[in-house]
């Protein structure tokens, strides 16, 4: 073979058996329709495609529960302890205001002095009984404000321990109340009684003829009757609030970011009909015919 041969009329080289497979180029990777694609060596930066939204397998998002973050850790008793009682002798004290609102509304009992001491004015009076009557609806109504203001203030500390401060404090507000209501204007009260003459009249305060304390055994003061009714009132609100919680554990709780679940998946790759499957697919409308073509023979 001459050297002014061309490149396109020379053979193609034979090859050697000896040397082994001819490396060829490489394939391109094959995509996985489980895994995804594979990944091949990386590319040049400034050539990546922008980032979209994330790639499913299947064409949708996965559903199902989201997983729990970490649990928080556990809340020391010594400190747990320290807010129920602190939040008990608060509720103790708010009892002093609503003793003096109790003797502001409640009406004093008309009584005349006689050798024998005080007898009503009236035979059946009624102002003892709304004595009663006002001490029961305002400690009811305490009650439920103070589960109310526990259940919104301490919802940290929801729970049995925020049930039991509630209850606790609300017995001491109502000790608090009757104890101060009924000392309004008793000194006043006292001193007549003590020094006016026979058949002058005068009033006596409020006080409580449902409600009080006897001993147990003699020792143990109980309270009984609508002493109670403000413990009441917080077990019963607190009791309420805690079932209609949606948390389980009654303390908020992040929510979750359900937001990728509704994300729409990105329109790549052949699209699928929702429809019947073995509905047939619809037929193409004809085509009009071209300005020049010729009409349709006649009969």
């Amino acid at each position: 073979m001459s050297p002014d041969t061309s490149d396109a009329d020379r053979p193609a080289p034979r090859p050697d058996p000896t040397a082994g497979p001819v490396p060829g180029p490489p394939a391109a990777p094959v995509p996985d329709p489980i895994e995804g694609p594979v990944h091949g060596p990386p590319a040049d930066p400034a050539h990546q495609p922008p980032a979209g939204p994330p790639q499913y397998p299947f064409g949708a998002p996965p559903t199902g529960p989201v997983p729990a973050g970490p649990t928080p850790p556990e809340r020391r008793p010594g400190r747990v302890a320290g807010v129920a009682l602190g939040a008990s002798a608060v509720l103790t004290a708010l009892g002093v205001p609503l003793g003096l609102l109790w003797a502001a509304v409640a009406p004093d009992t008309p009584v005349v002095k006689t050798a024998e001491g005080a007898v009503y004015a009236q035979p059946q009076p009624e102002q003892p009984i709304a004595a009663d009557g006002w001490f029961s609806l305002l400690g009811l109504g305490f009650g439920v404000l103070a589960a109310l203001a526990l259940w919104v203030l301490l919802r940290r500390r929801r729970g049995p321990v925020g049930l039991l401060a509630g209850a606790a404090g609300g017995l001491g507000a109502a000790l608090v109340a009757w104890q101060v209501g009924r000392r309004v204007g008793l000194s006043t009260y006292e001193r007549l009684l003590a020094s006016a003459p026979d058949g002058q009249a005068f009033t006596k305060p409020a006080d409580l003829r449902a409600g009080g304390l006897h001993r147990l055994f003699d020792v143990l003061p109980l309270p009984y009757g609508n002493l109670l009714l403000p413990a009441f009132g917080v077990a019963v609100t607190y009791t309420l609030l805690a079932g209609w919680s949606r948390w389980p554990s009654l303390r908020p709780e992040p929510e979750p970011d359900l937001s990728w679940v509704y994300a729409a998946p990105p329109a790549t790759g052949p699209q699928v009909s929702s429809g019947p499957v073995d509905s047939p697919a619809p037929t193409a409308a004809p085509e009009p015919p071209a300005p020049g073509a010729a009409g349709s023979p006649r009969g």
